[in-house]
């Protein structure tokens, strides 16, 4: 492999015996826009501490920018940026203050560090509270805020942990499109997300993990056109779903019956039916499962999107809204310094 991150048969086992990452391994290349999904406890997190030297790999090998992420990670500290779920602002300086901290720390200086942090500022839609405390700040603002202070010394490669996750939709599209714009000038940027829209439409490649492994790699037109069929999502009524095998049985009903039915996956709601011109199978698969009695709460058909490629491979659909629950009460739980 000869990317600008490189992992090979990369392995994590944590003190109690959890094996968080299971010998992935994947290549990046310079410049690249890259995703990383997969649902919670996948390894996506423990893959990007490993990777911005924050944690011990038990074995395999990872390097960023030909630099090893054990012998050489101060080299690699120097020239990324971070940014993990959790905020790591500090509340008792202003947003103006965290933002010039980090550059002080990275050698910036004078008035080029203090034209970054204003233009950093705008990015991030903070120039009104910029000289107030952080710790005043509400849980999107210190998001952005958190981001911002990533790229304040111009790092050659980002590393992005659920950026805009719990930010307002006009918050992410600004974000978002900046980030676009930092990929153009040739900065590598590999991140976690829970919007696949944007990493459908930003990412040139992504790899989706699940339990500490990796299920599929390559572009998102690439893995959308593995599924080769419309999905529909078929929704049982919940009240009978677990209930004397409803599931099992449809799953049977659609086995026997639907010759052009080429894949069933479980969904959260109950199951997707991948098929060729799917929407002419619809009023069959209603009426057969009339026939048999197993009672509908919804029907959709939809073309492949990467939302079904990510449940196609882990068998689950991302929530962004349980993400956003789980980083708001990480924020607001945490003490000030």
């Amino acid at each position: 492999m000869t990317g600008i991150i490189d992992v090979s048969q990369l392995v994590k086992t944590y003190g109690d015996g959890t094996k968080a990452v299971k010998g992935i391994s994947f290549s990046v290349p310079e410049g690249e826009f890259f995703g990383f999904l997969g649902p919670n406890g996948a390894g996506k997190s423990t893959t990007i501490k490993i990777l911005t030297t924050l944690l011990r790999k038990t074995s395999g090998s990872a390097s960023v920018a030909g630099l090893d992420v054990e012998s050489d990670a101060a080299k690699i500290r120097k020239i990324i940026g971070v940014q993990n779920q959790d905020t790591t602002v500090d509340e008792d300086l202003t947003g103006r203050e965290n933002m010039l901290l980090q550059g002080e720390l990275q050698q910036m200086h004078g008035q080029a560090l203090r034209d970054r942090v204003d233009e950093l500022l705008k990015v991030v839609d903070l120039v009104d509270a910029a000289d107030k405390r952080a710790g005043f700040y509400s849980g999107g603002m210190k998001k952005r805020l958190d981001l911002a202070t990533t790229l304040v010394h111009n790092p050659k490669i980002l590393f992005l942990d659920e950026p805009t996750t719990g930010l307002d939709p006009q918050s992410r599209a600004s974000i978002w499109a900046y980030l676009k714009q930092l990929n153009e000038q040739g900065i590598t940027i590999f991140i976690t997300t829970q919007y696949l829209e944007e990493v459908d439409r930003l990412c040139r490649r992504l790899a989706i993990v699940d339990l500490g492994e990796i299920v599929a790699q390559g572009t998102p037109s690439e893995l959308k056109q593995e599924i080769g069929a419309d999905s529909i999502s078929l929704g049982l009524e919940s009240s009978t779903m677990n209930t004397g095998g409803t599931r099992e049985k449809a799953k049977q009903v659609l086995e026997t019956k639907f010759d052009q039915i080429s894949d069933i996956v479980n969904s959260d709601i109950g199951l997707t039916v991948y098929a060729k011109n799917g929407s002419f199978l619809v009023p069959e698969i209603v009426r057969a499962f009339d026939e048999a009695g197993i009672k509908l709460s919804s029907i959709t058909v939809s073309s492949p999107t990467l939302d079904d490629v990510f449940l196609k491979h882990t068998g689950k659909r991302i929530r962004v809204e349980e993400v956003t629950s789980a980083n708001y009460r990480s924020m607001f739980s945490r003490r000030r310094r």
